[in-house]
């Protein structure tokens, strides 16, 4: 009996946090107009692992497009140290107070890949910075890009970012040895705000689809309040169509032109939406080809979808990393900020680079081309186009 109280006082303090957490986003209403600001500084944070290689590349093709900016002071560049896996593990922090207040005076973010430790790493079973990062910042909204052109796939997803199953990952109840208990928590509010984020954007992109993948026929009231919230707040949308797929059957079928007709942009919860952006980048051409804005009111942060690569750095083939995750992250931040023109000559140099030329190629071996020779010809690639 003992066990049972403790575990009903824990839920009762989880519940008590979300309420307090609930009233904040009712607060959180002022939005950032980056056209007003004087000065945007982008903070970077290299990452672990392959994370400082493409990274390099990635800055290198940031300063090239916003060198105008960039010498007048518009923008600014700034490096924060501080979020290597070696530093956090020797202060048990996986998100150092010193360095948070650091990122906090940027006004977005451009991040390299991080280690959250596994049980059989070497390092402190740290939460993922990641995660601590978004909620910090209150970044609601993962939007990840999917294009695949032979399959006439062009998606927009919209992730929720925050709650579902990540939100208490690492507080869970462990009743006693043979009972432990995780949570997956839904609110109306965020389930609308990230509800509202993809309908604005599909009215701004002429988009005519909203798509809402759940498992609300098992998980009834998480995932079916989901469904809901987005179906409240489509009814502000009328000249859009709103559909429903099952995570399952979207991550079997999603290249089947029957089960996918019509879908253009995708709302998901965030487990959810982890794992179906993650096999969606898969049929794109692998993880190191996708990239994820996080979008909040008054932050926005952007990265690379994979990890650190700890096999590439185990063999010495770091410098042979595909950077063009993070450099497609580099464009979407540019058009978050104001600047959609420098995105096109970014995606345009892309497509030449990696489809229609192809002249450089990266397999991450050795005897293809390591990050910094693609880079190369993606900057003279860009050249030709300015």
């Amino acid at each position: 009996m003992s066990k049972i109280i403790e575990a009903q006082e824990k839920f009762g303090e989880l519940i008590r946090s979300e309420f307090d957490r609930i009233d904040r986003m009712k607060k959180d209403n002022e939005i950032t107009d980056y056209s007003k600001i004087e000065k945007i500084v982008v903070g970077v944070l290299p990452g672990d692992g392959i994370g400082p290689i493409i990274m390099e590349q990635a800055l290198r093709v940031l300063r090239s497009l916003m060198e105008p900016e960039i010498e007048c002071g518009k923008v600014e560049i700034r490096i924060i140290e501080g979020m290597t896996i070696e530093n956090r593990a020797a202060k048990l922090q996986s998100l150092p107070d010193e360095v948070f207040e650091e990122v906090k005076k940027c006004n977005v973010i451009l991040k390299g890949p991080m280690v959250t430790p596994r049980a059989s790493d070497p390092w402190p079973n740290l939460v993922s910075a990641n995660s601590l990062l978004r909620r910090g910042l209150e970044l609601f909204a993962a939007v990840r890009p999917i294009k695949i052109p032979d399959k006439n796939i062009d998606w927009t997803f919209f992730r929720e970012n925050i709650e579902g199953e990540y939100i208490w990952g690492n507080k869970g109840i462990q009743v006693n040895e043979d009972l432990a208990v995780d949570f997956k928590v839904q609110t109306k509010q965020g389930s609308e705000r990230i509800a509202r984020a993809a309908f604005d954007y599909a009215r701004k992109n002429g988009k005519k689809n909203i798509t809402i993948v759940t498992k609300a026929n098992i998980v009834k009231l998480a995932d079916g309040n989901f469904i809901k919230a987005v179906r409240k707040v489509g009814e502000e949308y009328p000249e859009i169509e709103i559909q429903e797929r099952l995570v399952d059957a979207m991550c079997a079928k999603m290249l089947d032109p029957e089960f996918n007709k019509g879908i253009e942009v995708i709302v998901l919860p965030n487990l959810y939406g982890d794992i179906v952006t993650d096999v969606a980048a898969e049929h794109q051409g692998g993880l190191g080809t996708a990239s994820s804005s996080n979008l909040g009111n008054q932050y926005a942060m952007f990265e690379a979808i994979h990890g650190t690569a700890p096999f590439l750095i185990e063999h010495n083939r770091g410098e042979y990393a595909d950077p063009c995750s993070l450099i497609r992250a580099v464009g979407m931040m540019m058009a978050h900020i104001g600047y959609k023109d420098r995105k096109w000559i970014l995606d345009q140099a892309l497509d030449i680079c990696t489809i229609t030329e192809r002249k450089v190629v990266l397999t991450t071996f050795r005897e293809d081309a390591s990050a910094k020779e693609f880079t190369d010809y993606l900057l003279e690639t860009m050249d030709r186009l300015k």
